[in-house]
């Protein structure tokens, strides 16, 4: 635990002297602009219309950002984003993260009789599963899901409950690796597919 917790403040103070100027520059109406080839699959405000697509709209700037940077430079493999953002300079993705990251966020509305997953996907977020070294989703995500844009830990809650599984399978798997210092890796490979869904569930309605 204090080796995940040196990575984090190791990476949060990485990520923000490397970028503080691009996100002071960032400029919302530059980035809807050039956003509008994104709406296709992430809906015109970043809610998209299909589970296969994550929502953007409330998304952290920092990580919106990376995210399509590491896109770009193939640090990140995404085959549905493929020449999608070749074009796209640095300063290109600070200002579309900035556009979504200024949009109000999906909120999403969890089924009430799922009580026995939902229970464990809240002792999941919020307590973690420290006998077999899984820590607290809210220690990087906040309690509120809304993640630290300083850290580049993104924003959580509303998102879809199929994206969030696939994504941790991508982790788990090693099939996604642009996370700072292996801390998703780590973490995903550690949870069964029921946690996946558990945590999923209870994260898409938590806000």
């Amino acid at each position: 635990m204090r080796k995940l917790l040196a990575s984090l403040a190791f990476t949060m103070g990485a990520v923000g002297a490397a970028h503080a100027d691009l996100e002071a520059d960032a400029d919302a109406a530059a980035g809807r602009e050039k956003a509008q080839s994104c709406a296709a699959c992430h809906g015109p405000s970043g809610i998209s219309p299909t589970s296969a697509f994550p929502h953007l709209a409330g998304q952290q700037m920092s990580y919106t950002a990376k995210q399509i940077m590491d896109i770009r430079d193939g640090h990140r493999l995404v085959p549905q984003m493929a020449g999608q953002v070749d074009d796209f300079s640095d300063q290109d993705a600070w200002d579309v993260a900035k556009y979504f990251a200024e949009q109000d966020a999906n909120l999403g509305q969890v089924d009430p009789d799922n009580t026995e997953q939902l229970a464990r996907g809240e002792e999941l977020y919020r307590a973690g599963d420290l006998s077999r070294g899984i820590p607290a989703c809210a220690a990087c995500h906040t309690p509120t899901g809304e993640g630290i844009g300083s850290a580049v830990y993104p924003a959580l809650s509303g998102q879809f409950v199929e994206y969030t599984v696939a994504t941790l399978q991508a982790f788990a798997s090693g099939e996604r690796a642009n996370d700072p210092a292996n801390i998703m890796r780590d973490i995903a490979a550690k949870m069964s597919d029921d946690d996946m869904e558990a945590v999923a569930n209870y994260m898409y309605g938590l806000h």
